[in-house]
């Protein structure tokens, strides 16, 4: 009966658990990412920053209404002027001397139309559009950095599951030697110390299992966390923990692809660029600027009669000819960041590539790991077989029995870190590289 209650248990348990693959864990990282999400609204930023850039191209149209009353003699003239209200017996010395107050509503419609600005408008706009790359650029960083916690904690799960279950097996061989070993005593073939060794080894056993159960868990709180869900979910992971085949390009296709798809890498370029951008906004402050000015007015003494309507269309040229040296030191500044950016670009680009081979570096030796812990799991196997027969034939000691359970619960939990780290070294392959995205073979 009581069999039957925990089978119960377990099957509502694990209906109650949801299937999710690796793959499926990162698409909805990064549909719930707050990190994806605040660097998309970034880009959302540039985009319009991009247009109020392009808004330099066009008219700027203004509207204004004001009110002035005054008995100022040449207000009073200039008002009566624009209000076509000026007659003959304004002419009089005493009215133009000693007018009376006079009321001016005034309605003004500019217009103003930037001709020639030495292309400022237009590296304004150049300038926009390398910053909304950059933020783009900055986009795609964060999903890579979504991706490669997914997959690391994806993992980490599924090798605390396996090392859970590991200990579950070493606990469930020495209570079968803790139980052949007290038939043995009772039998006369085994002494005390026997049985006390293996009641200590199981305890052993009993712990590391406890600690890796608590790894365990703080483990899946992670994955949750990424995926953005909440920390107590539990998920049954059906990507299961094996060595991936990797077919493994040559380093330097490797190296290649990170400088040209890194976003550190697209983020420096973008940098230099808009440097450059800037240092030839900086060469134009020396050129003339011409703009072109409208103007429709309406001025009138009471608030919408007796008034009159006038206009203007003029042509300005601006020339800086002299601004203390400003102009000589934002050339020089310029200059200076161009500089910068460039070497800073050399360094993304040696940096890219470091990181390229230490993932790569990592890859090679967690396969060659796999390749060896495969040869010692099979060695350690057959020598607890051996060892467990001759301790049940009175032909070992329990020294030996416990010492060979020992070796192969290390041999296999050194083959599970291994495919642990071939997984995740694959995907930072890829990262390194920058092709890292949802659809990578590594995934599977």
């Amino acid at each position: 009966m009581k069999t039957l209650v925990v089978m119960f248990a377990l099957t509502v348990l694990a209906r109650g658990q949801d299937a999710i693959s690796l793959r499926e864990a990162v698409r909805q990282a990064m549909a719930r990412s707050k990190v994806i999400e605040t660097s998309s609204a970034s880009i959302d930023a540039a985009s319009s920053r991009v247009a109020g850039a392009k808004a330099g191209l066009l008219p700027k149209v203004n509207y204004s209404e004001s009110w002035a009353r005054s008995d100022n003699p040449v207000f009073v003239f200039s008002s009566l002027l624009t209000q076509r209200q000026f007659s003959q017996s304004n002419f009089d010395l005493s009215s133009l001397n000693q007018p009376g107050f006079l009321d001016n509503f005034q309605s003004l419609v500019t217009v103003d139309q930037p001709l020639y600005d030495a292309g400022n408008t237009k590296r304004a706009v150049r300038t926009a559009e390398l910053g909304e790359a950059a933020s783009r650029e900055d986009n795609r960083l964060s999903q890579l950095a979504v991706i490669s916690q997914v997959v690391r904690f994806y993992w980490d799960t599924q090798l605390g599951a396996e090392e859970v279950n590991l200990t579950a097996q070493a606990m469930r061989s020495a209570e079968a030697d803790l139980e052949r070993s007290e038939a043995r005593r009772a039998s006369g073939m085994a002494t005390d110390a026997d049985v006390l060794s293996i009641r200590v080894h199981l305890a052993g056993v009993r712990e590391e299992q406890i600690r890796r159960s608590a790894d365990l868990e703080v483990a899946r709180a992670a994955m949750n966390d990424t995926i953005g869900l909440p920390l107590d979910s539990i998920h049954s992971l059906t990507t299961t923990l094996a060595p991936l085949p990797v077919t493994q390009a040559e380093l330097s296709s490797y190296e290649k692809n990170a400088v040209d798809f890194r976003p550190e890498t697209r983020q420096a370029q973008l940098a230099a660029e808009i440097a450059r951008v800037q240092a030839a906004d900086a060469h134009s402050n020396y050129l003339p600027q011409v703009a072109l000015h409208g103007a429709f007015e309406v001025d009138r003494q009471r608030f919408a009669y007796r008034g009159g309507e006038n206009w203007l269309v003029s042509i300005g040229l601006r020339w800086n000819l002299f601004n203390g040296g400003a102009d000589r030191a934002r050339v020089a500044e310029s200059e200076a960041t161009t500089r910068r950016t460039a070497a800073e670009q050399a360094r993304a680009d040696s940096g890219v590539r470091l990181k390229v081979r230490q993932a790569w570096a990592n890859l090679k030796a967690s396969q060659q790991r796999i390749e060896s812990a495969q040869a010692s799991m099979a060695e350690a196997q057959e020598s607890l077989r051996i060892s467990q027969n001759r301790f049940a034939a009175g032909l070992n000691t329990v020294t030996d029995l416990l010492r060979t359970e020992t070796a192969l619960l290390e041999t296999q939990t050194r083959y599970l870190a291994a495919v642990h780290d071939q997984r995740i070294a694959a995907a930072m392959v890829e990262f390194a590289a920058g092709t890292l995205n949802p659809d990578s073979e590594v995934l599977n």
